[in-house]
């Protein structure tokens, strides 16, 4: 009983000590924990870029329609049997070259009789002219009538008449045979024939022989609206006229059905004066080379005209501009590692950029990753490299 009562003893006095201990630590514990210094908050991490100012060409985008510079149709202007055709169809043909032969005997018989017969008067006319040279002083001494002066002079004055008449005959008839042989009126590229050989052709019969396309520079016409032209206006553009002074001029570039540029640029050289009012646009042209012939008439094609270059025009990421419905702001970073929420106006979006008309100068730095975290005065830590950690 004794010993029971002994163990009690000693396992109660174990357990004070026990709780003594335990309470004891949780007071050091207490006191470390109170004294430990609280961890700094965790800061945003964003990347940062600098504003920069660039040269900012502007386009507009419109649709266009390829046409040759010159279309030419190759009429006959004499009638008679197509006798022969000297070219090949669909080929290159220069200025003066022999197309056509059109039934040239007939109309070269034709200019001899009016030759003869211009010769036969030429004789006339000398004849009438001796004579009255003979009767003229036989007149004076009184040895002629009036009346025989009179005939004579008339007699003359019929010869020099029929003299005129058969020239203009011949060189009508000449005229003629010249239209015979079909020259081709420009170089350029010439069609199919309409007609076959042998076909009576003429101003009475089939007239249209070919026509021919110049298309070493072709015409692009495409429309703008009126509200482009206003913007022109804003920016001292005037379409069709070009500017000496200036570093630029408002050109087209062109891109090709399989979707190329193409790699020659033209100039504006037409903007119709007037807006349609069925369609609220106004007819522009653009002249544009062509030496390869790379470029048909007729086909539609995607045009890009410069309209304006903002020089030194301050450009900043455009996914780093937040628009909302009070305006468009941006995270400008301060000295002092703080970000400030800075409103500004935006100007035209050129590819993955945008122009800032005010709000923003050259130097500072713009937060371009990262600003889905931050609020007006928070302070951040800039990510190094390429902006990755701030897109985590």
């Amino acid at each position: 009983m004794k010993k029971i009562s002994k163990f009690f003893v000693i396992r109660k006095r174990t357990l004070v000590i026990t709780l003594a201990v335990l309470a004891l630590g949780a007071v050091a514990a207490w006191l470390i924990v109170k004294n430990w210094p609280e961890p700094e908050p965790e800061l945003p991490v964003v990347h940062v870029a600098p504003v920069v100012t660039d040269n900012v060409e502007i386009y507009g985008e419109y649709v266009g329609r390829v046409r040759a510079q010159q279309f030419v149709e190759v009429h006959a202007r004499v009638e008679g049997y197509l006798e022969s055709m000297t070219f090949d169809e669909g080929s290159y043909v220069q200025k003066g070259q022999t197309l056509f032969v059109i039934n040239r005997g007939q109309y070269k018989a034709r200019a001899d009789k009016a030759k003869a017969q211009l010769q036969k008067d030429e004789a006339m006319e000398q004849q009438t002219k001796r004579q009255l040279e003979r009767i003229r002083p036989l007149y004076e001494q009184n040895a002629a009538s009036r009346l025989d002066l009179d005939n004579a002079v008339a007699a003359y004055e019929t010869a020099k008449a029929a003299v005129e008449m058969s020239r203009a005959d011949l060189a009508q008839a000449e005229l003629e045979l010249g239209y015979t042989t079909v020259t081709s009126p420009l170089s350029g590229q010439i069609s199919e024939r309409h007609v076959d050989i042998g076909t009576l052709v003429g101003p009475g019969n089939k007239s249209l022989l070919a026509t021919i396309v110049k298309s070493d520079t072709v015409l692009v016409d495409f429309s703008m609206t009126s509200l482009d032209y206003l913007k022109s206006k804003e920016r001292n553009v005037d379409l069709g006229q070009q500017v000496e002074n200036r570093s630029w001029q408002p050109y087209v570039t062109i891109t090709l059905a399989d979707n190329t540029v193409y790699p020659f640029k033209g100039l504006v050289d037409f903007a119709e004066p007037q807006v349609d009012p069925q369609t609220g646009t106004f007819s522009v042209r653009a002249e544009m080379p062509n030496p390869d012939r790379a470029l048909l008439p007729g086909q539609f094609t995607k045009v890009k005209l410069l309209l304006d270059v903002r020089e030194n025009a301050v450009v900043v990421p455009a996914k780093a501009v937040i628009i909302e419905k009070g305006g468009a702001y941006i995270f400008v970073l301060r000295k002092d590692s703080t970000v400030e929420r800075r409103f500004i106006e935006l100007g035209p979006e050129v590819g993955n950029n945008v122009v800032v008309e005010r709000g923003l100068v050259a130097g500072e730095k713009i937060v371009d990753e990262g600003y889905h975290k931050l609020s007006a005065g928070m302070k951040v830590r800039v990510a190094e490299g390429n902006g990755e950690e701030a897109a985590e």
